[in-house]
């Protein structure tokens, strides 16, 4: 099933996204690989004992990335043109491993391309909440979709 059209959105428009996702140990530790992050933080339970956090918290892209990814299908997929950016951003509360998360996305500005006239831009915002209904992220993000097909 295809995402949205520039057509279909409003601004004030809310989706909440129904998957939902624990996060794991694995996942945690595979991204900060992948992505050479080496900090102890997420990866060394021993360090992050002493923390203000007594345990290791998940690598704060990782739930960004989690928080898009799961957007796609209800937002972007198949109407896509191309992420424009990212803008304000924020990680209001640490996810730790086992936390499960939900993801909701408003749609916050819309305009029509003035370079490409089969597509708009949109702006919207990814919150993400753990399994307590705490706020953990808050992402705005501009992306080009398609218009409908005449």
């Amino acid at each position: 099933m295809p995402g949205l059209y520039y057509d279909e959105t409003e601004i004030g428009q809310r989706i909440e996204h129904r998957l939902r996702r624990t996060v794991t140990e694995a996942d945690n530790v595979m991204f900060c690989s992948m992505t050479h992050n080496p900090q102890p933080l997420h990866l060394d339970a021993e360090y992050a004992k002493n923390t203000e956090f007594g345990q290791r918290v998940v690598n704060s892209l990782f739930t960004m990335s989690l928080a898009v990814g799961i957007s796609v299908e209800d937002t972007t997929n198949g109407t896509i043109v191309a992420n424009l950016g990212f803008g304000d951003t924020r990680f209001t509360h640490p996810v730790f491993h086992g936390d499960t998360l939900r993801f909701v996305t408003e749609i916050i500005d819309r305009r029509e391309s003035k370079s490409r006239p089969d597509a708009g831009i949109i702006t919207m915002r990814h919150e993400g909440f753990n399994q307590n209904d705490k706020l953990v992220c808050s992402i705005t993000r501009t992306t080009m979709l398609q218009k409908q097909p005449a």
